[in-house]
């Protein structure tokens, strides 16, 4: 059974690993987004082909959870985990060295693999150690604190970028890898062999089919794929629609992008506190219905320019705020009827999320005509469909009481 307690000083220490290894995903790409246009400049890229470096990144990180997790379920936590560090240090050193962005956009693959094991299975170690509210609310906090990554990484990036350049970045990245890999040393295991799936991993593998018959489990993967849809639209798109289409500074922009990051994390902490009381569905509901309607008062402000910078900025601060009520709900909800197959569900799960995240931000690119315009509309349908699986899929099914400790 999930444990429900720790020793407070290995409890937070778990934490605090478990937030590093979420927050790869993060600042993977938040670190070098100040660093976009210049890296156009230094390659001779254009805006489009640069975006691609987020899309490259996506299609990696979305096809190694699908590996990493039923590998984890199999053979415990933590030796993925360490397998993917050293992968993700090798890749961070690839586009460092890199001379073309073909070369980076193939290391970026390269990368993302193994970041992708960490992200995947710090929510597979959650369910592992949490069941219901409980578990909505131990991934609230691990959001909240794995949001200091992207709340810091474009500042740190666009100090970086003016110091030493951007290749400087990628450096930076091995170095965390490295780290995180030492720290890993000190994290128990948190699957035993005795709950370990006996399926041999080709069986694992073509058993994911079984999951898409679950009407509800779609309802949460839809959720959060098309929200994340949108989400990384907006991160592909706005270095450009910031700093190249409203005449932002990098710092500035970096600074920008923090204040977006308080707002996830005021929501998710909002989250972890309402989450028992309403329970996970509903408030799932209310984000994605915050998310859809903040998604098209950005198309709107970037098909008419209304209210320049600012127009765009305000409903793209609540849209993604809308992260803090969509993604531990979704995350939850779906490995809740699956807890012997949490690296499995959460390995689907995050593959949709990011699978959609490489068509988002794909389509800015590929879209892209130096207005702020195709992020808007990419934006607009990812938080539409976001909220129909919600409402369609996902009937709210009353919040999920804490079981009694024996002596309390």
């Amino acid at each position: 059974m999930p444990q429900h307690d720790h020793g407070q000083p290995t409890r937070w220490w778990t934490l605090a690993i478990l937030s590093l290894l979420m927050g790869f995903a993060s600042i993977s790409t938040d670190l070098y987004l100040p660093a976009m246009p210049a890296m156009g400049r230094s390659l001779g890229a254009s805006p489009g082909v640069i975006e691609w470096t987020v899309s490259g990144y996506l299609i990696g990180f979305s096809l190694g959870q699908l590996f990493w997790g039923p590998f984890s379920d199999r053979y415990g936590r933590r030796l993925p985990v360490a397998i993917g560090l050293v992968l993700f240090a090798i890749g961070s050193a690839g586009c460092a060295l890199s001379l073309t962005t073909t070369q980076i956009i193939v290391w970026r693959v390269v990368q993302a693999l193994g970041a992708s094991a960490g992200v995947v299975l710090s929510r597979a170690m959650v369910r592992d150690l949490y069941t219901g509210h409980r578990a909505a609310q131990m991934l609230s906090t691990l959001i909240t604190v794995m949001a200091i990554a992207p709340l810091l990484g474009p500042l740190v990036g666009g100090q970086i970028l003016v110091l030493t350049g951007w290749r400087a970045i990628f450096w930076t990245l091995v170095g965390v890898g490295f780290l995180t890999l030492l720290a890993l040393t000190t994290l128990p295991e948190t699957l035993p062999p005795a709950r370990r799936s006996q399926d041999s991993l080709g069986r694992a593998m073509l058993r994911y089919g079984e999951l898409f018959r679950h009407r509800r489990l779609l309802g949460y993967t839809g959720a959060g794929a098309f929200f994340y849809g949108g989400m990384f639209a907006y991160v592909a798109g706005t270095p450009f629609a910031y700093i190249t289409y409203h005449h932002l500074s990098p710092q500035y922009y970096g600074l920008l992008f923090a204040v977006g990051i308080i707002g996830i994390m005021g929501a998710n902490q909002i989250n972890a506190r309402l989450v028992k009381r309403f329970g996970s569905d509903r408030l799932l509901h209310f984000g994605a219905a915050l998310a859809a309607t903040a998604a098209i008062l950005v198309a709107v402000a970037a098909a008419t320019d209304t209210g320049g910078l600012l127009g765009l900025v305000l409903p793209l601060l609540a849209f993604i705020a809308a992260t803090g009520f969509i993604v531990a709900n979704t995350i939850v909800g779906a490995m809740a009827d699956f807890p012997e197959r949490a690296g499995a569900v959460s390995a689907l799960v995050g593959a949709s999320q990011y699978g959609c995240g490489i068509i988002g931000s794909g389509l800015v690119g590929a879209f892209a005509d130096g207005t702020p315009w195709p992020m808007g509309w990419v934006i607009a349908a990812g938080g539409i469909a976001s909220l129909l699986c919600a409402k369609l899929l996902v009937p709210v099914r009353p919040a999920i009481r804490p079981v009694a400790k024996p002596g309390r």
